[in-house]
């Protein structure tokens, strides 16, 4: 059975990674890293530097010393760590949180319109700074920030956190987007909400990451 190492920089990141694995993979063996004081230093840092970088080449080498099989990150500003990690690792399956949405979302815009946009959703504002050049040239990205969703959800109000979601799909959606990427992992309990809303195909982060190291790890 496969290893799974899950680093997570935000504690409403486990339990939907943690409920896409039961549901689609309950064999893979899960093991979980929590660091949420990563987000709150990043915010307060404005910017990834050598220190955070080395603070995510720790916590991999911790996991791949415990047996992982692969790591997947679910934080979603942080891609230079990832990407220092991924050349140190470079024998295992190493995934930034969203690689596999950015690929399914990019097949999707252009599988259903030439040229369409794919509309980028976030609750952590640096992700809308970090994660647009991760998609191909060739798409076009718009992107919108769910004011006071993430707050809403710290203080357990899921009901505010998923209405500020869906308002800000609405509004991707008249902007003429194809399909509504959800960028934080916490986003996924809305994604049957926005899809309602909007009428748009919806990926979320746990799902497409799933599907993604079932491939790598030679799973079908």
């Amino acid at each position: 059975m496969p290893r799974i190492a899950l680093i997570h920089a935000l504690a409403h990141s486990l339990a939907p990674i943690s409920d896409e694995l039961q549901r689609e993979w309950p064999e893979a063996v899960r093991m979980n890293l929590l660091d949420d004081s990563l987000s709150a230093d990043l915010a307060r840092a404005g910017r990834l530097d050598d220190a955070m970088t080395q603070r995510f080449i720790r916590l991999a080498d911790y996991a791949v010393g415990c047996g992982a099989d692969a790591i997947l990150y679910t934080c979603s500003a942080f891609g230079p760590c990832i990407e220092a990690v991924q050349r140190r690792h470079a024998r295992i399956p190493v995934l930034k949180p969203n690689e596999a949405m950015v690929d399914e979302a990019a097949a999707v815009a252009r599988r259903r319109h030439a040229g369409g946009a794919i509309g980028l959703l976030a609750t952590f504002g640096p992700t809308l700074a970090s994660m647009p050049p991760e998609f191909p040239a060739d798409v076009t990205v718009c992107t919108a920030l769910a004011d006071g969703a993430m707050a809403a959800l710290d203080r357990g109000d899921t009901a505010t956190h998923d209405a500020a979601a869906v308002l800000a799909a609405q509004a991707l959606a008249a902007q003429g987007c194809v399909v509504i990427a959800l960028a934080q992992f916490s986003l996924a309990r809305a994604a049957g909400a926005v899809a309602g809303a909007c009428g748009l195909p919806v990926l979320t982060t746990p799902g497409s990451a799933v599907r993604r190291l079932k491939e790598r790890l030679g799973e079908r």
